[in-house]
């Protein structure tokens, strides 16, 4: 019996050792989960990855598009219009008729100017006849040397005679072929200024026409960034009612004069139009293409400045992690860096409010989930 009870008390302490030994294991468990720091997941929205792109830099210019050639067809006489030909927007040759202007006035002055001639022509054949009639008495002796010089000088007026109203018959002429009016250069009708019926005054504007196959961007570039400015340079630029597509043209002049105003410096763009899709007048925004290469490209706001030398956060390995990184290319147009140094493609860095998060915190991005109707 002794023994027996030795067997059950000493069953009751191996039993009590364990379940104390149990519990112990229980609450060191617990502690050390309770000193775990928690993940924490982020969505899609808080980084971004690293891609290899293009990353373009150069001062910003804006301007209006122009036509490279351009003509405005002015009246060289009075008159009233008896007709207009194309309309705005039809594409003329070179020499096409755009209009006439009633001259019946200078039709009389050009018969009148022809009939002179015709009366002087006359007078001048009369007169060198007369004088060679009287050089040939002077010789004979029956007149004096003074009679053939009376002779000569009258034939030297009449000849005179004879210029002046040819002159005034080829001016008469011009005058009547400034009754039709034609085009200087081939191109499209882009202003009609007359209609049938007007009354028009030497200067006063008929068409203006332009030559829609090469365009020009006259734009400004800040005069602390003239530096960056050289002939024959590429600028890249945007226009209004194209705002999905990038054009290209290059640099043909540099103002030598700042705007007094606005210190800007005028700048001039040849841009080739062959498909004739640019139209004069439009607005452009765009910039001068001083350096540009393939690289690896992030949001400004993916790199932290702050405290002097740049960094980011990196997720890796299930953490944030603190990188140093070193820029290049800084484009302040789209608000993106080159990042030289630290990163590859692919690497995800946090954005916005996570960028605040401490280094080493274990993270989990969020998978992208797509809604359905």
């Amino acid at each position: 019996m002794i023994r027996t009870a030795s067997v059950i008390t000493g069953s009751i302490l191996v039993a009590s050792a364990l379940a104390l030994t149990a519990c112990g294991g229980d609450a060191a468990s617990e502690a050390a989960a309770s000193k775990a720091p928690a993940v924490i997941e982020i969505g899609r929205e808080n980084v971004v990855e690293v891609t290899s792109t293009q990353i373009t830099v150069g001062p910003l210019v804006s301007g209006e598009l122009k036509a490279e050639r351009e003509a405005t067809v002015r009246a060289e006489i009075a008159g009233a219009i008896l007709q207009v030909y194309p309309q705005e927007g039809q594409v003329v040759r070179a020499g096409a008729l755009l209009a006439r202007i009633e001259g019946r006035p200078l039709n009389d002055a050009f018969a009148s100017a022809q009939s002179t001639l015709r009366s002087v022509e006359q007078n001048a054949e009369w007169a060198q006849k007369e004088a060679t009639r009287i050089e040939s008495l002077v010789k004979g002796g029956a007149l004096a040397e003074r009679d053939a010089e009376v002779a000569r000088n009258a034939a030297t007026q009449a000849k005179a005679a004879v210029d002046d109203a040819r002159s005034r018959v080829a001016s008469a002429r011009k005058s009547l072929d400034d009754l039709i009016v034609k085009a200087p250069i081939g191109g499209i009708v882009s202003k009609r200024h007359v209609n049938t019926g007007d009354v028009v005054s030497p200067g006063g504007e008929l068409y203006t026409i332009i030559d829609p196959s090469s365009m020009r961007l006259e734009a400004s570039v800040p005069s602390e960034q003239i530096a960056a400015v050289r002939i024959g340079a590429s600028v890249s630029f945007q226009v209004r009612g194209y705002p999905q597509e990038r054009f290209e043209g290059r640099i043909e002049r540099v103002s030598p004069t700042a705007d007094a105003s606005t210190r800007q410096v005028p700048i001039f763009v040849t841009i080739p139009n062959t498909q004739r899709r640019l139209v004069a007048g439009l607005f452009a925004e765009g910039r001068l293409e001083q350096a540009s290469k393939t690289a690896l490209v992030v949001p400004q706001i993916a790199v932290n400045e702050n405290s002097g030398a740049p960094w980011v956060l990196r997720v890796q390995d299930g953490k944030a992690q603190k990188v140093n990184v070193t820029i290049g290319l800084r484009d302040e147009q789209t608000e993106r860096v080159e990042i030289a140094k630290g990163v590859v493609a692919g690497d995800l860095l946090l954005v916005g409010a996570a960028q605040g998060m401490t280094p080493d915190t274990p993270l989990k991005v969020r998978a992208q989930t797509s809604s359905s109707n």
